[in-house]
């Protein structure tokens, strides 16, 4: 028997982030090409892979999204992706999920835990079987290397070290 494979539907899917800037309002990002792929037949014991293209960076501000993909920050042209590997999710509620799993960014391999809304099972106009998600968790950009930052004057820092990360996934059956 073979095992059931979803792929990601890039038109109906997102990859955001946020993070506090001045310590008083939060900016938002998003990286505008990145793939995933679930490997079973239940998603209780599959396999999640992701890749996210670092050089698709996306903040509206092209002088930022230039500083993102430095060596201040993602150092793209040496780390052009940032990877994620499940090593175990566990049904927390009705359709409710904890996903852990492996986070790679700029060489540093870091252990993740990632809060997952499985929206459930549609077949679209077409036929093709879908499956939607939303996950949302949060990292300490320096964990991964992100180290980066400016004091201010009045106390505190430009950019907090934490980073919220969300997305809305929908897959599809191969």
């Amino acid at each position: 028997m073979s095992t059931t494979i979803w792929n990601l539907d890039p038109t109906h899917s997102e990859l955001t982030f946020k993070v506090k800037h001045l310590m008083i309002s939060n900016v938002k990002g998003s990286f505008t090409k990145f793939n995933a792929k679930i490997e079973g037949d239940d998603f209780e014991t599959s396999k999640i892979t992701a890749t996210v293209d670092a050089t698709s960076v996306f903040t509206n501000n092209a002088d930022r999204d230039g500083h993102l993909k430095s060596a201040d920050f993602f150092e793209v042209e040496t780390y052009p992706e940032l990877k994620f590997e499940s090593t175990g999710i566990t049904k927390t509620d009705d359709g409710e999920y904890t996903l852990i799993g492996n986070l790679t960014i700029k060489g540093i391999t870091k252990s993740v835990e990632l809060e997952v809304e499985f929206g459930g099972f549609m077949k679209d106009p077409y036929g093709n079987e879908k499956a939607g998600f939303s996950f949302e968790g949060k990292i300490n950009r320096k964990d991964f290397g992100l180290n980066w930052n400016a004091a201010l004057e009045t106390g505190g820092v430009l950019v907090s070290d934490e980073v919220k990360i969300a997305a809305e996934v929908q897959f599809v059956k191969a």
